[in-house]
């Protein structure tokens, strides 16, 4: 039987002014930098300051492509409302939401991945449940993707598509000025190893197991993006940064960003100390570089709960936290998920 199609795409958004904030009593640039998704050094840039010292009541222009987008209504598709965001930045994981009596029956697709170089690409969804008649599905936009996120939502054989466009994040490339023997680790035969256990936590599925918002796991500034464009050294190819850095002494806590269980802990030729916990949906934290690791394999962790101390260890230039969140395999923005349930 020939499906009935339901074509929508999403319309070109006009210009519009830059956003700002307003400093409030406690705030600090770091945890404006991290509710508005962006850093530090983007915020002190893009106003002009020469220090990190804010008064009350002083607004701060956001930089282009930070803070929220809009929740946009594309349509219903047998009876099922479909919202998603008006715009996404490369790297931004993000919610689909689904109401109506139909959509838990629902399957989503993106088949923009098809084009993408991406684990499991166009993957069939089932919405996870919130309540009563309401769901939703994570969506994930790569690292180097600018074109438009398209989605598929089918309901009792009707199709809804739709499109979400996507804009690149506009970080200066960085040069790490790794030592030949850090670089050198990159060539050990042990990574087999390690790739192959990350790429079994990339493949997990199930419920979520998180019921509260995600906190940042260390509470040092940010040193390093995610998605920032590299070079270890400056005759080097570029690559991305798939996590955040938080500066930390060695012996500082490492802390889970939410509820779940631990699925790789132990040391690796590149990662260093490892922990990597399974937070369901097909979500996965990961914590690099770690000096020691508290916790095993199997083990339940509570969001908030020490599960290691950070360190220097694997391919690294010094003491840092380096957080990693994944989501169906894919890195997205770990700072898009900080005091938030979902994205």
């Amino acid at each position: 039987m020939l499906k009935h199609l339901v074509l929508l795409a999403a319309l070109a958004l006009p210009g519009a002014s830059a956003a700002s904030y307003t400093v409030r009593s406690g705030d600090t640039l770091f945890q404006i930098a991290v509710q508005n998704r962006t850093t530090v050094e983007a915020l002190m840039a893009e106003n002009g300051l020469t220090s990190t010292t804010i008064r009350v009541g002083q607004v701060l222009r956001l930089p282009e492509g930070s803070g929220e987008a809009a929740v946009k209504n594309y349509g219903y598709v047998a009876g099922v409302k479909v919202q998603a965001p008006s715009r996404l930045r490369e790297g931004d994981a993000f919610t689909l939401r689904l109401r109506g009596a139909a959509a838990l029956q629902a399957t989503v697709r993106f088949p923009s991945e098809l084009n993408e170089d991406v684990r499991r690409p166009n993957e069939a969804l089932r919405p996870f449940r919130v309540a009563g008649d309401e769901g939703y599905v994570l969506g994930r936009v790569v690292l180097g993707a600018q074109a438009p996120v398209r989605f598929e939502v089918e309901v009792n054989g009707q199709v809804l598509r739709g499109q979400i466009p996507v804009r690149e994040n506009g970080l200066p490339v960085q040069v790490l000025g790794v030592s030949q023997d850090v670089v050198d680790t990159l060539a050990d035969p042990r990574r087999q190893e390690e790739e192959r256990r990350m790429e079994q936590a990339y493949a997990l599925r199930g419920e979520p197991r998180w019921t509260q918002p995600f906190i940042l796991p260390g509470t040092g500034p940010t040193t390093s993006a995610f998605g920032q464009k590299r070079r270890n050294r400056s005759q080097d190819p570029i690559r991305y940064h798939y996590g955040t850095d938080q500066r930390g002494a060695v012996g500082a806590p490492t802390r889970a960003t939410n509820d779940g269980t631990v699925v790789v802990a132990g040391k690796f030729p590149v990662r260093g100390g490892l922990v990597v916990i399974d937070h369901g949906g097909g979500l996965v934290s990961a914590y690099f570089h770690l000096s020691k690791i508290l916790v095993k394999e199997g083990q339940t962790v509570k969001r908030g709960q020490k599960i290691a101390e950070i360190g220097s260890t694997g391919f690294s230039t010094g003491p840092h936290l380096h957080w990693e969140m994944r989501l169906r395999g894919e890195a997205v923005d770990p700072l898009g998920w900080v005091n938030k349930l979902r994205p």
